[in-house]
């Protein structure tokens, strides 16, 4: 898979079509992997995280899920690069494995989060498998949790485990237990379950393709979320600029 260097991060040269139909290939044939679903917020994280970024660029797929990593890839001459959003992308694999068979596990949100939204995704996909979901805690699992999981997920040999962590925490999870878990892939999706478990409400479409969710997401919840735009957005947009420039090379390990 062809990848385009974003302040050393190597992004994915995917749409949401390509990202679903590797998802289907990598199922089919067993290919385990976990895939990142990465915006500004992962990138700037991995500038001064090198395990992070190290994940990153080991996923199976990194996905473009933010416009500035699209015009990204444009100005690198990807023309057939476009955003596959974690939500979206959630939408169209359910759809897929609907059609063809495929054994979905929620693991993450809030308290009850998983369970509601393979609830709601049931009722959109009435066809589809989902074999399990958990809620964890808001720390490290225990070495009890830790074994209760693995033997949860033996038991239903799901294809999919969908990680909603947040990043990096999900990216961060997905490495750590991809060999221990008995499941194919592990996408990390983030928000897509507070949006699709109707938790939190998501921005209207122009503000997604225009880059300005981050602006609707900010304004819902300035608490958390003030640190990462106000600091981040700047700060990319600066070392973008830089790598543009040709001031500072970025390798991709």
């Amino acid at each position: 898979m062809n990848r385009v260097n974003v302040l050393g991060v190597g992004l994915s040269v995917l749409n949401l079509k390509t990202a679903v139909d590797a998802i289907a290939d990598a199922i089919r044939s067993r290919r385990k992997g976990y895939i990142c679903v990465t915006g500004v917020h992962g990138v700037m994280e991995a500038q001064t995280d090198e395990a992070f970024r190290r994940i990153l660029n080991n996923a199976f797929l990194c996905t473009p899920d933010g416009m500035p990593m699209v015009w990204m890839g444009k100005i690198h001459g990807r023309r057939e690069m476009n955003r596959v959003y974690g939500p979206d992308l959630m939408l169209d694999v359910c759809a897929w494995g609907e059609k063809n068979g495929c054994r979905h596990f929620f693991y993450g949100g809030a308290d009850g989060v998983a369970e509601k939204l393979a609830a709601r995704l049931k009722e959109k996909f009435p066809g589809m498998e989902v074999v399990g979901s958990y809620s964890p805690p808001f720390r490290p699992l225990t070495a009890d949790e830790d074994k209760a999981l693995q033997e949860k997920i033996a038991q239903v040999r799901p294809d999919i485990i969908w990680v909603g962590l947040s990043t990096p925490k999900q990216e961060k999870f997905m490495a750590a237990y991809l060999d221990r878990l008995d499941a194919t892939l592990m996408i990390g999706v983030g928000a897509a379950f507070d949006f699709h478990s109707g938790q939190v409400k998501q921005a209207p479409y122009w503000m997604q393709r225009s880059g300005l969710e981050w602006f609707y997401r900010l304004c819902q919840e300035p608490r958390r979320l003030a640190k990462r735009y106000l600091t981040n957005n700047p700060r990319f947009a600066w070392k973008i600029l830089g790598q543009l420039l040709g001031l500072k090379k970025y390798s991709i390990d």
